[in-house]
C-alpha cells in the first residue's frame, strides 16, 4: 500500500516592499511521503517570493513533468517554471524550452557548489534561467515553523524573507548563483 501525503493548511501573509505587493492566501500543500519538511517550506518560500496571480504549486516530486511551482497565462502556456534542488541540467534545459521565465532555488550547503562547479557551465546558456542558493541554516529555520495547520507573515525587502508565525521566526536570504537582467543579460 502506498503512502499518501500529508496535508497542510497554510495561512500566508505577504508584504513584498520590494515589488509593492501585498496579499493573503490560504493555501494547502501536500508533503510528499519522501518530502522533508525543509523541501516542502522551501516551497513556501519559493511561493512568497513570487506570490501573484496564477501561481500554483505543482505536484513536484508525485509527477516528473511538473515542477515545484509555475504559473501558467490564459492560454495554459507556462511563464515561471520554479525548481528546487539540484535537478539534473536535461531537466533544467526542459523547462527552459516550455517557460518563458525558469527559476531553481538549490539547498545543501556541501552538494550545491559540487552540482554547481560541475553543471553550472554548461547553464549559463539559458539565458531566462536564475539559480538561486539557499542556505541549510535558513531551510532547518524554516523547517521548524512548519505545522499543518500553520499562520505565517511573510516579509521581503531588499531580496531577504522574514518569516513569523506562532513557532518562531526565521530570515531567508537566498545567494544568487545565477541571474538574469532585464534586456535578457545576465549575471552570475
Amino acid at each position: 500500500m502506498a503512502l499518501k501525503s500529508t496535508i497542510f493548511k497554510l495561512d500566508l501573509n505577504v508584504a513584498d516592499l520590494d515589488r509593492q505587493f501585498y496579499q493573503d492566501f490560504a493555501l494547502t500543500l501536500a508533503r510528499h511521503p519522501s518530502e522533508t519538511d525543509e523541501r516542502m517550506m522551501l516551497r513556501v518560500l519559493a511561493f512568497a517570493l513570487h506570490a501573484g496571480p496564477g501561481l500554483e504549486f505543482g505536484r513536484g516530486l508525485s509527477n516528473d513533468e511538473e515542477p515545484g511551482l509555475w504559473r501558467r497565462d490564459l492560454t495554459g502556456a507556462i511563464e515561471t517554471w520554479i525548481e528546487l534542488g539540484t535537478p539534473d541540467p536535461d531537466r533544467l534545459r526542459k523547462a527552459c524550452s516550455r517557460a518563458r521565465q525558469v527559476i531553481l532555488y538549490s539547498y545543501g550547503d556541501r552538494a550545491v557548489p559540487v552540482w554547481w562547479d560541475k553543471h553550472g557551465p554548461a547553464l549559463t546558456r539559458f539565458a531566462h534561467l536564475e539559480v538561486w542558493q539557499v542556505a541549510d541554516s535558513a531551510c532547518k529555520a524554516l523547517a521548524a515553523l512548519a505545522r499543518p495547520g500553520m499562520s505565517l507573515q511573510c516579509t521581503i525587502t531588499e531580496g531577504e524573507a522574514w518569516f513569523s508565525g506562532d513557532q518562531g521566526s526565521a530570515n531567508v536570504k537566498p545567494a544568487a548563483l545565477k541571474t538574469v537582467v532585464s534586456g535578457g543579460h545576465q549575471q552570475g
